[in-house]
């Protein structure tokens, strides 16, 4: 095995399930986050080289919300395919006691989904790069491009808004 893959699967794929989280919530597709996914990988093997620092996950989450930004600007030129929407709730067998309250944590972790997928697109990467992925906010400022106190900008109004969100449809702040 050559240095650069070893480096690469030493670096990059240990965060290959961030890259996948960050994907499937910017598109909003399952298979659309493989294909954004999968070209992220191969555009960060390929720059691998050009690498500097210590932490790659920022780096790497940035290759994958460029890939997901030129998706979205290939399906607007194009026009004929709208961008997806899929929206799915996957019930999980359980081994729980309790039936019913496992039913409302997961009407709740629905909710959720609909609320986050609601939130424009600058303010749900922020939260689930924070919230989901646990990056800092030097992290995430390098990963999107901008400076940190865009970051906590977005970042504050979007959980204000998710919260507002929710308490609108009922739920308890």
């Amino acid at each position: 095995m050559d240095d650069k893959r070893r480096r690469f699967e030493d670096l990059a794929l240990p965060h290959l399930d961030s890259a996948y989280n960050l994907a499937r919530w910017l598109c909003r597709s399952p298979a659309e986050a493989e294909d954004i996914v999968q070209d992220a990988m191969l555009r960060a093997f390929r720059g691998i080289d050009g690498f500097r620092g210590r932490d790659i996950k920022p780096w790497l989450l940035q290759i994958v919300r460029n890939c997901w930004r030129n998706e979205i600007g290939r399906k607007r030129r194009h026009a004929a395919v709208p961008l997806a929407d899929e929206k799915s709730a996957h019930a999980i067998a359980s081994d729980q006691p309790d039936p019913e309250m496992e039913a409302l944590q997961r009407a709740d972790g629905r909710r959720l989904d609909l609320l986050l997928d609601a939130l424009p697109a600058e303010f749900r990467e922020v939260l689930i790069l924070r919230e989901m992925e646990d990056m800092s906010y030097r992290e995430i400022a390098q990963a999107i491009e901008a400076p940190i106190g865009t970051v906590m900008s977005r970042l504050a109004r979007a959980r204000a808004l998710l919260k507002e969100r929710w308490i609108a449809e009922g739920g308890t702040p």
